[in-house]
């Protein structure tokens, strides 16, 4: 069930923190989405493309859609046409494909490259330490159809918040130095999305601008 009081409460430290909220709507039904839509909250994410897919249609067309999930290649196709940002991005050949289906759509995609920050084992993100080749790959590429709003990760699991924290810090830094050094004039490289239902708090303190949070919403 949809809990407006949760969302009024986590949408005013959004506000007070200068960051946006992602609602995360896997797994909830068309009637608790609309109690959510209610509320005048727009941008929604979702975590696999059939789920997507069979919202979409069923749901305003004004709701600005993103895909948060690990995406595969052969379904980008399918949510070219109207997906607003694509978060996770973590190769270059993903990217490619996403830029080739945006350019048959004639779209521009937003995206988002992931970092790998926890210290849990996870096989989708970039390495930290990997960040300035995969970072010069995509320039080099000079893509037409997809524009880099900024970088995402996710924190470890655990309740020890110092752990988070600096997991946090690292992503906030080198957000930090490729805003000054490469997107300094890039008015678009604006997203730096960290923290999610059980950490978005800590995240906004430590500079998120964007958080995903969907299980504090739906009690």
């Amino acid at each position: 069930m949809f809990n407006k009081d949760a969302w009024e409460a986590i949408s005013s430290q959004c506000e007070k923190n200068g960051a946006s909220l992602c609602a995360v709507t896997k797994t909830r039904s068309l009637e608790e989405i609309l109690a959510l839509y209610a509320t005048g909250q727009r941008v929604m994410g979702e975590n696999r493309v059939q789920d997507l897919m069979d919202k979409k249609d069923q749901l305003p067309s004004d709701i600005e859609w993103h895909l948060i999930g690990h995406l595969q290649r052969n379904k980008v196709k399918y949510i070219a046409p109207f997906i607003r940002c694509i978060h996770g991005v973590d190769s270059l050949r993903l990217l490619q494909m996403i830029n080739k289906e945006a350019e048959k759509n004639d779209r521009i995609i937003d995206y988002l490259i992931q970092f790998h920050i926890a210290e849990e084992d996870s096989k989708y993100g970039v390495q930290t330490d990997k960040a300035n080749s995969f970072i010069q790959e995509v320039l080099h590429e000079n893509f037409t159809h997809v524009r880099l709003r900024g970088l995402m990760g996710m924190a470890s699991f655990v309740d020890n918040n110092e752990q988070v924290k600096n997991e946090f810090k690292k992503l906030k830094t080198i957000f930090d130095y490729y805003k000054e050094n490469y997107f300094a004039e890039d008015v678009y490289f604006d997203t730096l999305s960290m923290g999610m239902s059980g950490d978005y708090a800590l995240a906004l303190t430590m500079g998120s601008t964007m958080v995903r949070v969907g299980s504090k919403l739906f009690g």
